[in-house]
Parts: C-alpha cells; structure tokens; sequence
C-alpha cells in the first residue's frame, strides 16, 4: 500500500485528491496494490470540502509519518516548495510536482538528493499539464538525437492571441477577457512576459540534451509588443503569431534556446493551436518530427499527469524511476546569435530605406495603415546582422518567422 500527501489545496491539488478518489479503484488496479490519501496540507481549512478530515497545517506531521511514501507538492514557486521537497525526500519520500518554477531552477540538485536516498522525483505535470510529454521525451523518443524542441508552451498567451487574431481584441481587451475565464491570473506577468514558458522550454531542453539549463540563460520576450497592426500583418501573408519556446542543439554541442513571438504559417501544424491548448514539436534525427498536443493547464487535465507520477512512484517503490540530467554551467546554453531565420519587421520609414537597408524583402499591406508606417518579410540571417542593417530604422515591431 501507498499512502499520498498533498501539499496545497489550490487547483491541482483539489484535483489531485478529486481523481484519487474517483478513479482510486482504477488507479489500484493498474498499481496492483492500493494507493491511498492520507493528508492535506494547506495554511487552510475546507470545512465544506468532502476531503476536510485530511487537512493538516504542519508539514511535521507528514514528514514524520513512516506510513507515507509519497508526496505530491502543487504549492507552486521556488522557496517554500523547495524546502518540503527536500525535507520529503531526505525523509525517504518519493516526491511528485507539477511545480514547473522549483523544477526549472532546481531540478537537478532535487533528482540527486532523490537519488541518494533511494526514491522517486517525478514531474510529467511540470510541462504541458496533461499533455504526456516528459516520459515519452525520456523513453520513447531515447533512440533518437534530439536537435530542436518548439512549442506553443502557454495556455493563457496563446488564448490571448486567438482572441486578438479570430475577434480583433486589442491586447489589453484580451488579456482581461482571459481573467474574467479564469485563463490569466490577477497578476499575469509571468504568462504575458514569457517567464511561464521560458521554465518550461527550460524543463524540455534539460531533459533533451542532458545538462541543466537555467531560465535566466533564456532570452524571453512575451507577448505584450504584439498589436493589432501585426495581427493584420501576419494575416496578409497567411501567417499567425505564436508565442513560442525553443531550443536548438547546434552541430557544436551547445544549446540554443529562448522564447519570442514568431510568425508561424497558416499551414503549419502549430498555427491550428488555438485557444488554451499547448502543443510540442520535437525533432529526432532517426524519427523526424513529432508532435504532443492537448490542454495544457487545468484542474483535471493537470492533475491527471500528476496521479500518473503517483501510480509509477507506487509501482517502483523498489526501484526509483530517474528522469534526470546533468548539472548546468558556464557555457551549456548561448544565446541564439547564430540562428538565423527570416523575420517580420514593422517600423517606420519609407520603402526605399528598408530596401536599402535589407535589400530583397516581401513588402505587406493591411487595411487602415498609417502613413509612414512599413512592414516587410526578410530572407534569412541572424538578429546582430539584422539589427546592424536597420540602426537608423524607426522600429515598431521585430518578430522571428519560423520556416516551414
């Protein structure tokens, strides 16, 4: 038998006991031995909650408990979090989270103190909230080499920008409509700025290529630069904007990852990802292009990644599952200088300053267009060489487009 601890009561965590309980026949099942919640920890009580006899305010109490072995952390951020899983893990508790801020940062020294004491640390829900990703990335995919992860890796800003391409929201009508739906938070900075997906290319990267990459390696640009005049623009030319998270493995080793808007074509897979869903593209060189797809964010979904974490810690009490890599460092992750690819510009100037400046470009057009104001397609190059060329340019907007 297992005995689980939840620790936060919020969202994921309601959820978490919500299909331990509903499913707990199912879920025995599949473990051949029962899986069973014993605690709750929140600062809270839920007196009106069906799952109020399991609620406890001193994490002690489960840390002391011979009876249980698991442990699933949904608290969220980077200091309180950390310290229970370590205190979890050095107690010789498996630990499960869907923490993608404490596994981002500190993944690695978190899987080594698992390793040491003999237990699991597992974090399928991290990324992609119920989308499978993490293990498929791990065992599925190992007999390839992985050279580029890209992905539309938030719900919220992805929703943001369907409302701003399908209705013409402006950005902040958008982003309101999101918090009225419960997709934003009051404070939405870390979906808007890309620090949400940037944890997360971080995650996927880290287990891809084997080394530990930090977000603050990762340039991050969000959404918030993008108006409705570069909707019009990308439309022209049967493109979309998407926010997304990417990481290259250039042929010298080293990792290339950042997260920007980039124009994305219409025909591509990734533009059809509308709404809060998430999608994954991972390129092998033995199988090509994959792509995992599905809601990203949510109660059950969240939490159905997160049981499945639980049921594999409980079948391997024995024999601890790894989804590892190595420590980061100096040099592990660059910024992506040298990918080149083309890009969108929107800037003020005459055409001819931008044919002088970038020489053959695609000229677009949209309706309402102020005087004065230009936007073009280049060919491929990097962004020094672009920026180089357009020092004396007026710029609006610079954005990548992902080659097809």
């Amino acid at each position: 038998m297992s005995k689980v601890a939840i620790l936060g009561f919020g969202v994921v965590g309601s959820g978490v006991a919500e299909v331990l309980q509903r499913n707990g026949a199912h879920i025995d099942e599949k473990v051949h031995s029962k899986v069973e919640l014993k605690y709750i920890l929140d600062v809270r009580d839920f007196p009106d909650s069906p799952f109020a006899a399991y609620v406890v305010h001193d994490f002690a109490v489960i840390e002391k408990d011979p009876e249980v072995d698991i442990v699933v952390e949904t608290i969220g951020g980077a200091k309180v979090a950390r310290e229970f899983t370590e205190r979890a893990l050095s107690a010789g508790k498996s630990v499960v989270t869907s923490n993608k801020e404490l596994v981002a940062e500190h993944g690695y020294e978190l899987m080594k103190l698992a390793q040491e004491k003999g237990v699991s640390y597992l974090y399928e829900a991290s990324v992609g909230g119920g989308i499978p990703i993490i293990r498929p990335l791990k065992q599925c995919l190992a007999a390839n080499e992985i050279t580029e992860i890209c992905g539309i890796l938030n719900g919220t800003t992805n929703y943001i920008l369907t409302r701003m391409i399908r209705s013409g929201l402006p950005f902040a009508q958008a982003l309101k409509e999101a918090q009225t739906n419960g997709y934003a938070e009051a404070d939405p900075t870390a979906d808007i700025e890309g620090h949400d997906a940037c944890r997360k290319i971080c995650i996927l990267a880290s287990l891809a290529f084997g080394r530990h990459i930090y977000p603050k390696e990762v340039p991050t640009e969000g959404i918030t630069g993008v108006s409705l005049a570069d909707v019009a623009y990308a439309d022209s030319c049967g493109r979309k904007i998407k926010l997304l998270g990417r990481a290259i493995r250039k042929e010298d080793g080293k990792v290339r990852a950042f997260v920007a808007p980039h124009l994305v074509s219409g025909s591509a897979p990734l533009a059809g990802v509308e709404d809060v869903f998430n999608a994954i593209t991972v390129r092998g060189n033995a199988i090509g292009d994959v792509m995992f797809y599905g809601r990203g964010a949510g109660k059950l979904p969240t939490a159905s990644a997160v049981v499945a974490d639980v049921m594999e810690a409980a079948r391997n009490r024995d024999r601890p599952k790894f989804m590892d890599w190595g420590p980061g460092g100096s040099g592990v992750a660059l910024p992506p200088l040298d990918v080149e690819s083309p890009w969108y510009v929107r800037a003020e100037a005459a055409p001819e300053a931008i044919r002088g400046a970038l020489g053959d470009v695609t000229f677009l057009a949209r309706a309402g267009a102020p005087a004065g104001e230009v936007a073009v397609l280049t060919v491929s190059m990097t962004r020094g060489e672009l920026e180089e060329r357009l020092k004396d340019i007026s710029l609006h907007t610079v954005f990548r487009v992902l080659e097809d």
